[in-house]
Formats: C-alpha cells, structure tokens, sequence
C-alpha cells in the first residue's frame, strides 16, 4: 500500500514562486478505464480516495469523450488536438494496417491505418518545450518504435514509453519489467506506482521552472494483474458485499452488468495511488495552485471481451464500441482559481480539447497550430462551449467485439452509422443515456440532418471507411463471435 507523503488538507497551499511563470501542467492519461470506473462517477466497489480529492478540488466533466473507442488513436489525438482521422492512426498500433492482411471471417474489412505517429505531427509537448517548459513523459506510449518515441517528439525525458501496448514482457505489471525505457525497480515493484515516483521526481526537480508531465499509466490494461495485499482486499470486500459476476448478451457478445472484480479493483486502486503521489509532491513543494491537473483516461471500460473486467453501467458496450460505454470516458481538472472547487460541467467535451486548453497557457494571443478542439477556459467561466458537434470514426473491427462505425453527438441527440450494413441508430441521451430506444423511425428529420453532417466531417478529415469482404461466408463463425469472456 502506498502511503501519503503528507497529509492532505482541503485547501491548496503555496510557496513562493516567480509570478511571471505561466502554470506548470500535469496530466495523467489513464488505459481503459471506464468513466464509471471511479468513485467521482459513481463506482462504489473500486476505492479511489486520491481521484476523489482530485474531484473535490477541481471539476468534474460528466460528458466527457475520448476521441477513439481504443487507445493508440485517443493518444495521438491528446498530442494533437485533432481528430486521429488527421493523423491517420485509427486503430491501436499493432492491429492489422492493411485491408489485405485481413484473415477474420467478417462482412466488411477494415480500413488501412497508420503504423506510426508521423514525425511531422506537432506534439502538445513540442509546442510547451517551444515556450520554455521541461516536458517529462512516463508510461504507455503506444504511438511507434524507435526513432518515434516520446523524446523523437518533443518530451524531454521519457521513463517506460515504448512502442507495446501493455506491460508484456518480463514481470509484466512488476519488477523486473524488461523495458527498454524504464530501469528495472526492487523486485516486486508495481510500474504505475513507479511512473508516479519519476513523476514525482521530475516534479521536484523542476519546481522552480514551468514544467509539463504526462504521465500515463499501463494500467488498467490487461494482462490483469492487482497487486497481493490489493487483491485479498477485494476479494474479502467482494465475500462481504456478496458481489457475483453477471453478463448480459448484447449482439455477438456478453457484456458484464457488475463491478465485482478483485483484480480489477485492485489495479484501480493500484492507478489511485499512482495520483496520489503526484498530488502529494505537488503538495510538498507548494505547487498546488501554481499546477494544472488534468485526469482522464484513452477509452471506456474492458467489458466484452479479453477478461471482461469491469462494467459500464448504465452506459451500453465498453472498449471497442462505439456506444457510450466505450466513448465516455472520465475527465477531471484542477485548476485553481478558474476551475470551481468541487463543480460538475455537463458541457460535451473531448480528447482533442486537452492540447488547445494547455497550449493556452503557456502561449499569449493566439496559437499557430492548427487543432479541432477547444480551449476550455471559457467553459469553466460559462459553462458552455458554444454550439458544436462531436465526431468519431472507427472503420475498424477491434479485439472487443464491435463493429465499423461513425458518430456525432450534436446537443442530447447522438447518432450511430454502422459500415456493415448502413443501418442508423438515434438517441437522445437526455432520456435514454444506455442507448436502448432506437428513434430514428420517430425523428427521421433529425436522423437526416445529422448524418449528413457527419458525412460532410469525415469528407472533411479524409476519414477512410471500412469496405466490403469479398470473402466473407455467412455459413462460417462470424469473426465478431466471441465463445467466452477470457
């Protein structure tokens, strides 16, 4: 267990710093943690005393998306403020990149994407390191290989970021880890509570500079693994609770209905830790109101598939998918003296507004870099962000058990294209937040103004879509059918 450095009092503390430095920024990218995931937004099995503190201090975003239903497309939208479809990573790097190589049995194949972030992206790290910050990143990188790490990309220093997509190889989620970026710790050692320790140092030693740190945790993607004293933990908390695992069929998948899992819960817990040794050097140095801390996680929660580990409830689906449960994501920011203490914004926002917020303050006038997001100042101010829609595409079939799609969300109402077959689904959100009743036979008019509009943004992004398999046999297993949850 890890315990504080010291203890936390309800107001922020500060120290003595030059007042004409711009604000030091902190996020923490969080992987596949579901927005329901964590006590701010309801979750009462999962224990997160640190993000709660977080929470009571800064605002809480109840409709807040990621960019991607998976992660390495999510990612490269929080470095860019723009849509992946720009970049063209839209799916998780080390998925299938070609139509071609397609060997699923599934109607549609999917559509090509990238193997790298390119080089010629302006990163949110290049764009503060050009103003004067020291930028640190640690954890998951998930964007390219060698020559396209995190230092290749504006980061300063980089403690574990790699080209995997998880702790896979040696102690996996423990030391010794067999990364290449990261030295091995005392054996045993859990890797996001050391990301939160080089956090913590980076911090420390560069109190007296503007600084910005990503810290990006590998949990709580698989493989799943919770840390000994964490795991008997929730397993006597689950006996006490007299929690069961219950799934529900939803198309070609289960999808689980209950928090109930101990490992889960623990690698949780284990994240919940990880912010609260951040917040707590944060603390010790007097940096409290002199810092920006945004937390947030790449997608929603892992419910149909690989473990199922977590529900999303009420939201419908999970990773992978484009309902809610796989796009909703958390977003909580501390952000003295313009966030309000303890307050709750219903606005809609995204991924892609993460790069304008923080550019913002560290550039005066306005910036030179191109970005489809929005500074979020104003919405702490108003509450509002103005009339905008909100975009997805995901031409792809991922391990999760979803299918190719697009989406925009336009106000309350939000509307679904499916690849595989041009079928429409629409909701209104306000009154149907897990995406049961199907209203496009009800509202036909707005069904149509919305899909054109969401025609017109992906022309407008060079979104690829998904195209016809030749070779699909409707006698054979469809490629989406999962037999069981592991």
């Amino acid at each position: 267990m890890i315990t504080s450095i010291c203890l936390y009092a309800s107001h922020l503390t500060s120290v003595q710093r030059d007042p004409k430095l711009p604000p030091n920024v902190v996020v923490i990218l969080v992987d596949d943690l579901g927005q329901r995931d964590v006590a701010p937004y309801g979750s009462t099995f999962y224990e997160t005393p640190n993000i709660s503190r977080l929470a009571k201090d800064g605002a809480v975003f109840t409709d807040a998306y990621a960019a991607c239903p998976v992660c390495s497309p999510t990612r490269a939208a929080v470095l860019t403020g723009k849509y992946p479809q720009r970049s063209k990573v839209t799916d998780y790097l080390g998925a299938v990149s070609s139509p071609e190589q397609w060997k699923a049995n599934t109607k549609n194949l999917p559509a090509p994407t990238a193997t790298r972030f390119e080089l010629s992206e302006t990163t949110i790290a290049e764009a503060m390191k050009a103003q004067g910050y020291k930028t640190f990143f640690a954890g998951k990188w998930h964007l390219g290989g060698p020559g396209h790490f995190p230092t290749d990309q504006g980061f300063d220093l980089n403690m574990g970021g790699g080209e995997r997509g998880g702790p896979y190889t040696g102690n996996k989620y423990f030391s010794p880890y067999d990364n290449p970026t990261l030295p091995d710790g005392p054996a045993g050692e859990q890797i996001d509570n050391r990301l939160g320790i080089e956090t913590a140092k980076f911090i420390r030693e560069n109190k007296d500079k503007p600084f910005f740190a990503l810290c990006s945790t590998y949990g709580v993607h698989t493989p799943l693994m919770a840390k000994p004293d964490l795991l008997a933990k929730y397993r006597a908390k689950r006996n006490t609770l007299g929690l069961t695992d219950e799934f529900v069929q939803d198309g070609f998948r289960e999808v689980r209905q209950t928090q109930s899992s101990p490992v889960y819960a623990g690698m949780v817990e284990a994240v919940d830790e990880t912010v609260g040794l951040i917040l707590d050097e944060l603390k010790t140095n007097g940096l409290e109101r002199d810092t920006v801390v945004i937390f947030t996680s790449d997608n929603g929660g892992l419910s149909t598939s690989e473990g199922s580990p977590t529900s999303n409830l009420p939201l419908r689906g999970g990773k992978g998918w484009m309902y809610e449960g796989g796009i909703r994501v958390p977003m909580i920011i501390r952000w003295p003296g313009v966030a309000r203490a303890g307050s709750k914004i219903s606005t809609p926002v995204a991924s892609i507004d993460l790069f304008p917020t923080i550019e913002s303050l560290a550039v005066r006038g306005k910036s030179a870099n191109a970005s489809d997001g929005i500074d979020l100042k104003p919405v702490f101010q108003s509450g509002r962000a103005g009339k905008r829609d909100l975009f997805w595409a995901y031409p792809h079939y991922g391990n999760q058990g979803g299918e190719p799609a697009s989406a925009i969300r336009s106000g309350n109402w939000k509307l679904i294209e499916f690849e595989e077959d041009g079928r429409i689904e629409l909701y209104d959100l306000a009154k149907d937040l897990g995406e049961r009743q199907n209203l496009v036979t009800k509202n036909k008019r707005k069904a149509e103004e919305m899909q054109k509009r969401l025609a017109t943004w992906r022309k407008s992004v060079g979104a690829i879509p998904s195209t016809k398999n030749p070779n699909f046999d409707p006698s054979k297993t469809n490629g989406r059918y999962a037999k069981s949850r592991g």
